[in-house]
């Protein structure tokens, strides 16, 4: 009978109840619910009615239970509040900074740098004396620096190459140059990750090393016992091809106009009318020119059915094309709050400006893409009307991904331009550098190497099975027959088609005709096209020859190749 009446105490009914203070779980005894308690003091009359006309509970037992009760909601509740919390971002008034906004602000999860910190901004001042460097002391970078050592050092001198795979390293690629007016060994070793140069004195050694023996100084992992020598006549090509794939004199920039009070990217891409300003200062970066008929690099645009536009801004700066995709001179679709026709080229470059008419800041991220890594942000701070010349004050302000290295060439202390021909200067440099420091960033790099890695495999099946067909193994039938597979002909430099659509990025226009290329009036047979899905979002892109990993080819609107930002003219 005890045993009895303990397990009835015991057993308890749950319910649940919603109210505003959240769920309350309710255990409450058997024994109790056959006990009658006055309504005054039921929890929901505590919780609801006010202080002052509460009353006291007329036992221990009660307020114990109040107490409970309480523990219960924040457990059951507290942690589910604190997710639903959101943090307001600052208003803009306490951001100001002597008076004005700057022009770039971080965006709140961080991820990019600026330059000049903000921290810099109250010491910006247009009446300085001090305006920084002068056009000399700008230097362009170069993307690879030593892509043109085998075109210099090796193509006019008598020279072996050879060609091995390697168990670890894949395939290599090994060219030695007997220099002997200065009795000394010159040798380029072309792996995956990069090419290795290293110059030897002959008189170091008894004898000329092998090939493999020079190929082990400039990179203690190779394991190959020997290599094959090349005998293809036209390997300098194929060779030269692979060393410069990555140089390039094209160039090409987005331009967005922010007007005052616009702080989305919606807001930015929907500007469809041009302000003197503003052209005053595209003015500055080039001359506009007629996209019909156009000649020179076009960087994507069409010239032939004016689907992007009828014309564009234009420039030649020290040897290099630059084409800039202006916002505002690309197709308006009136209706599209995302303006896709404009961002699928501006979201396709690596680094834009963005024009300033008035005081309010860029956001870094504003521009949601994969592709852009930079911006470089001016404002004009006072007109040029009554000073010597009118040319006006410009500042300067450049954001970039965090793993973006920096570039220069260095703003100015402050970043004030008072002169539009020191301002072009400046800007030119420091687009081209952006770009080329952007590759080093993790995602570029990365796809730069997958790309290498195809074009030398290629490099080096090539060059073997060419060098085997000089020499008879195996028969000229057979070669022809793979090279067909492949879409190469005798004579058409397979290998130098198969690595321009590999980093060249062709135009969106050719790509919709879908008409097949034509090299020497040969038409190049299309390769498939490949659909991948990536967050559930279907994907898709043309392998350009060595195919590249689907996992790293991401974008959003237009079909493109991220080893380089250039396109076919």
């Amino acid at each position: 009978m005890e045993g009895e009446r303990n397990e009835k105490f015991i057993s308890r009914k749950r319910s649940f109840t919603f109210g505003a203070y959240g769920g309350v779980d309710n255990f409450i005894c058997e024994n109790e619910m056959t006990k009658p308690e006055p309504l005054e003091h039921s929890i929901l009359d505590i919780l609801d009615s006010p202080t002052s006309e509460s009353k006291p509970l007329l036992s221990t037992g009660n307020n114990q239970k109040v107490t409970e009760l309480f523990e219960i909601i924040e457990k059951l509740q507290g942690s589910r509040l604190d997710e639903q919390r959101c943090a307001f971002p600052p208003p803009l008034r306490l951001l100001k900074i002597g008076g004005d906004l700057p022009l770039i602000l971080p965006p709140k999860l961080g991820g990019y740098w600026i330059d000049p910190p903000l921290e810099k901004f109250a010491e910006t001042s247009p009446t300085s004396s001090h305006y920084g460097l002068q056009p000399e002391s700008y230097d362009i970078m170069e993307r690879d620096s030593e892509a043109k050592y085998y075109q210099e050092f090796f193509r006019s001198r008598y020279h072996h190459s050879f060609t091995a795979v390697d168990p670890s390293l894949g395939p290599l690629v090994l060219s030695v140059c007997l220099e002997e007016e200065e009795n000394r060994l010159r040798v380029i070793l072309r792996i995956k990750e990069c090419s290795m140069h290293g110059v030897f004195s002959v008189s170091l050694f008894p004898n000329i090393p092998s090939a493999v023996e020079l190929a082990k100084m400039l990179c203690e992992s190779v394991t190959v016992p020997r290599f094959d020598v090349v005998s293809y006549l036209k390997a300098p090509d194929l060779i030269t091809a692979f060393d410069e794939h990555r140089v390039s004199q094209n160039f090409k920039f987005g331009v967005l106009y922010q007007r005052e009070g616009q702080l989305t990217e919606e807001d930015i891409l929907y500007n469809n009318e041009e302000s003197e300003e503003f052209q005053e200062f595209l003015s500055i970066l080039g001359e506009t020119v007629t996209l019909q008929g156009f000649t020179g690099f076009r960087g994507g645009l069409d010239v032939c059915h004016g689907q992007t536009g009828s014309d564009a801004v234009f420039t030649s700066f020290h040897g290099r094309e630059i084409m800039f995709h202006v916002a505002t001179k690309l197709p308006f679709t009136e209706g599209d709050a995302q303006q896709l026709q404009r961002k699928r080229h501006i979201g396709n470059d690596i680094v834009a400006v963005v024009y300033q008419e008035g005081n309010t800041p860029f956001l870094s991220d504003v521009i949601s893409s994969h592709f852009l890594h930079c911006f470089l942000v001016v404002r004009r701070v006072r007109k040029g009307e009554g000073e010597e010349g009118g040319e006006g004050v410009f500042q300067v302000s450049v954001t970039a991904r965090e793993d973006v290295p920096p570039f220069g060439p260095a703003l100015p202390d402050p970043p004030i331009f008072t002169h539009k021909s020191l301002l072009r200067e400046f800007l030119l440099t420091k687009l081209i550098n952006a770009e080329i420091s952007c590759y080093k960033a993790e995602r570029f790099s990365r796809l730069e190497l997958r790309t290498r890695s195809s074009l030398l495999e290629g490099l080096q099946a090539e060059l073997s099975s060419r060098s085997q067909c000089m020499m008879g193994d195996p028969p000229v039938s057979a070669l022809f027959s793979s090279e067909g597979v492949r879409g190469v002909t005798e004579g058409s430099g397979g290998f130098i088609e198969n690595f321009k659509r590999a980093i060249r990025v062709r135009s969106y226009s050719f790509d919709t005709l879908g008409g097949p290329r034509k090299i020497g009036g040969v038409p190049l047979p299309q390769k498939p096209k490949a659909t991948t899905e990536k967050n559930g979002e279907s994907e898709s892109y043309k392998s350009p020859g060595p195919s590249l990993p689907a996992s790293d080819i991401q974008g959003f609107t237009e079909v493109k190749d991220h080893s380089s930002p250039q396109e076919d003219t």
